[in-house]
């Protein structure tokens, strides 16, 4: 079955090249060179040249079919961007709400590929399989404000359809068994929301169907934080469990009524769950284990999953950008590849215990799943869980049991309720105890370490040169790895310290973080620390989150003061996620109402947190350090914008001014009202706004640095008015959006 896997493999790394790497106009010349080193194989011995020709062949395809797909699927979708039109749709999955309603995954008439479509929450109220006669606004799913995105065309979505009239609905194939495994899927979540309560629910019903909506943004972060996300993915797991069950009833040697039965069964399940990545990644490789005895063949883990990629990318090739694939098929690759290696290495030639054994075999599985998905999640999440062995030691067999225990439990409560409440007893503990656990952990000092640390990259990088030396040096002792990690630990622990000294090493650091179109700044003298504001209108940022992994980086678990300029939710509603990592002494809060709602929010929070809030309302002078903090109250106004609070951070004669997102009336208010000095470092006001950082605040206050924390927006900020002015004042300009996030250091004196 190896010859599959080199077809197969070189046809999925054919996929990966022409997504990542190759231009579209160099696929088929590419093509042709593989063709080419195909027929290679002629002059070639014949078992090497049987495998080029098979990775040439595969090769060859890749970049054919990647170049046919952009041409029939992608090209006629993108040619519908930026129009308007009427259109019929079939709704392929029950719609969830949006900000702005409800949205829902459809397929047009006469076109292949998947839309997103934004309507009203009337869209709510129906099934899968019928319709929705529209007129709608077609966007490119694949560029969002001049960004190139994946998180659509992943999931084989090209364009998103927002609603311009008054849409009308029809049954469609509503009642077609096409949807039954959806149908089900919802069932299952409204009977387990039934039954249970808050994360209960939340956690049975992502392990059971993969959907992690109902999850609190507590609890997810806790699992993530922990390194258990990834139990909540339907993955190998569930579908090893339910062939387990089949195996059971239909008896361990009828492997014919097995495979009849099983393969069907998986097929469900995979489309009652959504088809993900990994959960198609199991049942491919579930159907060659069940396959290969029926036609004489030995099961063979690589050409599993080699074929199992290669199926997913010939039905989307964009699906190679698609981050739970990457760490789905990196997780199983590691595991076929290190984890009996390592185990038999734990287990050496002495008899062990059975705890021993136990211990082995999950920490071997762990360290097996981890070897290439570290690279991947420092890559796209930028952290290193260093608590993963301990958390799967604890936790992993929970997990097994609470999709065990918990699917029977839900199916039988549609027939008898009370005995599946029954039944939720134990599940309820066991739940309790997975997130109770990683909470417990997430909490824990270095449970994990942030790529804020410019340094771990290098860290990383010479880990595995490590461990890769003396996997290589196969004659040396066996203590070889031994000394790896030892070394590997010391270095990480220097690493670490590295990294908090030179966030800190001024009389004043500041750190204006990256959080997209939103606003964060860390500010740290001697053993003190504040933020300012902490919010992000971006989806993909998590202020609270961002700023408690850079106050982890420099060292700190806690935060002097929290200072709030204003109550726009992009300054604000990153603080639930920090006051649930961090620990704030005071929060200091403009007294001003506002439009939004958010202070009555924001006050309650902090209260839960245990810390306390402060209204300025007159000029309040905080020692910070070896430096000071000056909060100005609002100086009047009608908007939010105006309604907020500036800060001025001094050490020695060198000075930082936030003004929030002071308009430039605001401004000449605040000019009026207070001495403020000659200063530094200016944070641009709103954003780089053409309506802030005026000429007559440039003027008064000379700034000689102007930094700008913008990200992804439809303003047009920062305005190039701002940034003419600034140039215009001799200002050197940093912004976020273009150099991540910025450093600041200021001495006394200098």
């Amino acid at each position: 079955m190896r010859k599959l896997a080199i077809l197969t493999g070189a046809f999925s790394a054919g996929i990966f090249l022409a997504q990542y790497l190759l231009p579209t106009n160099w696929l088929l010349p590419m093509g042709a060179a593989a063709f080419v080193l195909a027929l290679g194989r002629l002059f070639l011995p014949r078992e090497v040249g049987r495998r080029v020709l098979l990775a040439g062949v595969g090769l060859a395809l890749a970049f054919g079919y990647d170049w046919l797909y952009l041409r029939q699927i992608q090209a006629p979708m993108e040619a519908l961007a930026e129009t308007e039109r009427s259109v019929t749709m079939t709704l392929c999955d029950y719609a969830t709400p949006s900000s702005y309603g409800a949205k829902g995954t459809v397929k047009l008439e006469d076109l292949p590929g998947k839309v997103v479509y934004y309507g009203d929450e009337s869209l709510l109220d129906l099934r899968p399989g019928q319709t929705v006669e529209d007129l709608v606004s077609f966007q490119s799913a694949a560029h969002v404000r001049d960004e190139d995105i994946t998180t659509f065309t992943s999931k084989g979505v090209f364009l998103l359809a927002y609603r311009r009239g008054v849409p009308m609905y029809g049954e469609g194939t509503g009642d077609s068994p096409r949807w039954w495994p959806a149908r089900l899927g919802q069932a299952l979540r409204t009977r387990i929301g039934e039954l249970f309560g808050g994360d209960t629910a939340g956690f049975l019903t992502a392990i059971l169907t993969g959907d992690k909506a109902g999850l609190s943004d507590e609890a997810a972060r806790d699992l993530s934080e922990a390194g258990l996300y990834h139990i909540l993915a339907v993955s190998g797991m569930h579908c090893g469990f339910l062939l387990a069950l089949v195996t059971l009833l239909s008896g361990r040697h009828r492997r014919r009524l097995t495979a009849a039965i099983a393969l069907p069964l998986l097929a469900f399940y995979a489309l009652l769950t959504g088809c993900g990545p990994s959960v198609v990644r199991a049942c491919v490789m579930l159907a060659f284990l069940l396959a290969a005895p029926l036609f004489r063949r030995d099961s063979d883990g690589p050409t599993a999953l080699t074929a199992a990629l290669a199926l997913i990318l010939l039905q989307n090739p964009f699906a190679a950008a698609s981050i739970s694939l990457q760490l789905s098929f990196a997780a199983v690759a590691g595991l076929l590849w290190l984890t009996l290696k390592l185990n038999r290495l734990l287990l050496g030639k002495k008899k062990r215990g059975k705890v021993f054994r136990v211990v082995s075999v999950s920490f071997s599985a762990t360290m097996g799943a981890l070897v290439f998905t570290v690279p991947l999640s420092v890559c796209y999440f930028g952290i290193l869980v260093l608590v993963s062995p301990i958390s799967n030691l604890l936790c992993l067999w929970a997990a097994s049991a609470v999709f065990l225990l918990g699917l029977p439990t839900v199916l039988v409560s549609f027939l008898l309720p009370g005995l599946g409440r029954l039944l939720g007893l134990p599940l309820r503990a066991l739940v309790w105890y997975i997130l109770r656990a990683a909470h417990l952990l997430a909490r824990l000092p270095y449970h994990a370490v942030y790529f804020s640390n410019p340094y771990l990259k290098y860290w990383l990088a010479f880990a595995y040169l490590l461990f890769l030396t003396a996997w290589l040096c196969r004659k040396a002792p066996g203590r070889k790895y031994v000394l790896a990690a030892v070394l590997s630990a010391v270095t990480l622990a220097a690493t670490v310290r590295a990294g908090a000294l030179r966030y800190t090493s001024g009389d004043l650091d500041a750190v204006m973080l990256d959080v997209g179109q939103g606003a964060s700044m860390v500010l740290s003298s001697g053993d003190a620390f504040a933020l300012v504001d902490c919010g992000s209108s971006n989806s993909w940022y998590d202020a609270g989150d961002i700023a408690a992994e850079q106050l982890d980086t420099m060292g700190s678990g806690k935060l002097d003061y929290l200072i709030l300029t204003h109550y726009d939710s992009d300054h604000v509603n990153g603080v639930a996620a920090l006051l649930d990592r961090v620990e704030v002494g005071e929060v200091l809060l403009p007294d001003a109402e506002d439009d939004s709602g958010l202070r009555d929010a924001l006050v309650s929070a902090v209260e839960a947190a245990g810390a306390e809030a402060r209204y300025i309302r007159e000029e309040t002078v905080l020692s910070f350090g070896e430096s000071t903090l000056t909060v100005f109250p609002p100086t009047g106004g009608t908007g939010d914008n105006e309604k907020g609070s500036t800060v001025l951070v001094s050490c020695g004669d060198q000075d930082l001014l936030i003004t929030g997102d002071m308009d430039s009336a605001a401004e000449a208010r605040l000019l009026e009202t207070y001495d403020l000095p000659d200063i530094e470092v200016l944070a641009a006001g709103h954003h780089g706004s053409k309506t802030s950082t005026s000429e007559a605040l440039l003027e008064a206050l000379t700034p000689e640095t102007v930094c700008i924390s913008v990200g992804s927006n439809s303003y047009g900020h920062p305005a190039e008015e701002t940034l003419r002015r600034l140039v215009k004042a001799g200002c050197a300009v940093c912004r976020t959006d273009k150099q991540g996030s910025i450093h600041l250091i200021l001495n006394r004196g200098t």
